[in-house]
Formats: C-alpha cells, structure tokens, sequence
C-alpha cells in the first residue's frame, strides 16, 4: 500500500482560542525537545518500528490528554514509569507543556498528533496500561464511527498492548458508555470493573472535563478492561 493511500481523514480540532504569550512560549521551547521523533510520516515514510531507548520501566499511554492534568499527575505518581501523551489539540498540549514546567517531571514524552501514526510506529505489545479520559463524544449518530472506540482505533490499540495490560475508560456521556462496552471486548479485552460516581481508580485526578460534566449535572462512569 503506498504511503499517499494510507493517509487517513482526521475530524477532531487542532487549534482553539488565541494562545497566551507563555503558552507560545511553552511551545516555542518545550515542545520539540518532549516529542518523540519518527512517528509522523514525514518523519518516517517506512513506518518503521520506534526505537524505544527511551523508555525506562513500562510504558503507559493516554489518549487525547485534555489539558494534561491526568497525565502529568500520573507522571509524577508514578517515576518508575514512561508515560506518552497524544493530543492533537495546540491548546491543550500548552496547557499541558506548562504543568509539566510546574511538577517538574521529566518521565513524559509527547505525539503532538493523530494516535493512529503512533500506533503505526510503536512495537506490538509494548504498552501496559492506557488512559481514554472523556473523549469527544461526537454525539450525533451519523458521527458514532468517529469516535475512538471503533475497530479501526481498537484493533490497533490491541496490538500494542502486552497481555493484562489495562485499558481505562473515563466519560459522562451514556451512549459512550454503551458502545465501549459493545466495540471494546470484541477487540480483545475483558471487562473488569464498571464504576459510576463515586466509583473513580483510587489513584485518579478529576480532569476540567469531568468537573465540567459535574456541574452540568452530568454523571461520570469508569470502565476498566484488560487486555487478553
């Protein structure tokens, strides 16, 4: 297959409101040095394997970080771990990039892109657990195969992750709820535990996501699988 015909549409957002001075500078001076290289296809035309030298102890994912604070509160949580984030949101990875400053915790690392090209990349069973923290919704039906809990982000998520790996889920909305419990077994995981309010990883850090959908009235649920 050749390169040009494996490029894949992408709906989510880039960019949002006008970036702070600091946050352009965040990007400006952070960015580069924290994102890992040979992921993008201009980078990596062959899609050859990542060279993960830089891995110390095992690696952990989150996908679509927000503004970062779960990934950063897992990171300093957790030093004896390597934590990759991918977002391609700009605004959210400044927001990220300045927390990151803030803790001090240099056991990040970044793919400012679509997850799929990282996925393209990573060995086969390298990843031991994976954070999906209130993903866009995409709330109309005709958009429910957008959203990443479909065979084409799942299969491939399956590949990368060791056996027993964990895979969490974290959103507010009730038809989310209903097709990861639907997409997500047959991908190769088994459901392990089903939590709503109250119910939250004791080691989870409430996100800007989730305390807007509380003040929204609505309620937060927490599925966690493992990888077969």
């Amino acid at each position: 297959m050749s390169e040009v015909s494996e490029r894949r549409n992408f709906y989510g957002r880039i960019r949002g409101k006008t970036l702070r001075a600091s946050q352009k500078d965040y990007l400006a001076e952070d960015l580069g040095p924290l994102t890992l290289r040979g992921v993008t296809r201009d980078e990596n035309p062959s899609r050859a394997v990542l060279d993960l030298g830089f891995v110390q102890g095992p690696l952990w994912l989150e996908v679509g970080f927000g503004g970062g604070e779960h990934l950063v509160h897992m990171a300093a949580a957790n030093p004896g771990v390597t934590l990759i984030g991918a977002e391609p949101f700009v605004n959210g990875i400044a927001m990220l990039l300045g927390k990151i400053r803030g803790a001090g915790v240099t056991n990040l690392w970044l793919h400012p892109g679509d997850v799929r090209d990282l996925f393209d990349v990573l060995p086969d069973l390298s990843l031991t657990k994976v954070f999906l923290n209130y993903p866009d919704p995409w709330p109309k039906a005709r958009h429910h195969r957008r959203r990443f809990v479909t065979p084409e982000y799942l299969t491939a998520l399956a590949r990368k992750m060791a056996p027993e790996a964990e895979f969490r889920v974290a959103t507010d909305i009730p038809d989310y709820v209903r097709q990861t419990l639907e997409e997500v077994p047959p991908a190769g995981f088994d459901l392990v535990r089903q939590a709503g309010l109250g119910g939250a990883w004791g080691d989870w850090l409430s996100t800007r996501y989730e305390q807007k959908a509380l003040r929204e009235g609505r309620a937060p649920h927490y599925l966690t699988f493992r990888r077969r």
